[in-house]
């Protein structure tokens, strides 16, 4: 994340907001969302300062793009069947052009990298980059995690 350099990111199935509370930290203006009421309780209370909204990602329109949009913590693998177009197509929706879609989950659980490439590809964006890990490790055939980075074109 920090290699992108962006001002502003949404949080996409943000949870308790400890990736929304970390981007803040660094001084990058940041929105989670979340569709867990509970989730997004606790993210207020243990950061009060960021704005987190209870909307499933799938339909949300917070109303404005991101420089970056990231799904970390398996997001995708908590979305039920049949809904992963939607999901990234949600994402996608609110990058701005040029804009990224940073997103990194478990592999060998049923809904792969080829599977999410293709959900990225029907909601317009463009692989970049891909790696096994949120430290930068090289991608393989034998990788169990994956890091992809989409990118909306200008």
């Amino acid at each position: 994340m920090a290699r992108l350099q962006p001002a502003t990111v949404l949080d996409a199935g943000c949870g308790t907001g400890r990736v929304a509370a970390e981007l803040a930290r660094r001084g990058i203006e940041v929105v989670g969302i979340d569709r867990d009421p509970s989730m997004i309780a606790t993210a207020r209370a243990l950061a009060p300062g960021i704005g987190f909204h209870v909307a499933d990602v799938a339909d949300a329109d917070l109303g404005r793009t991101f420089d970056v949009v990231v799904m970390a913590g398996n997001v995708p693998l908590f979305t039920p069947e049949g809904t992963h177009a939607a999901l990234v197509a949600g994402c996608a929706r609110h990058l701005a052009p040029g804009g990224r879609l940073v997103a990194g989950f478990q592999l060998g659980t049923g809904y792969g990298v080829d599977d999410y490439d293709r959900d990225a590809g029907a909601a317009g964006l463009v692989l970049e980059s891909r790696v096994a890990t949120w430290d930068g490790d090289p991608f393989g055939p034998d990788a169990d995690y994956a890091v992809s980075v989409h990118r909306r074109p200008d």
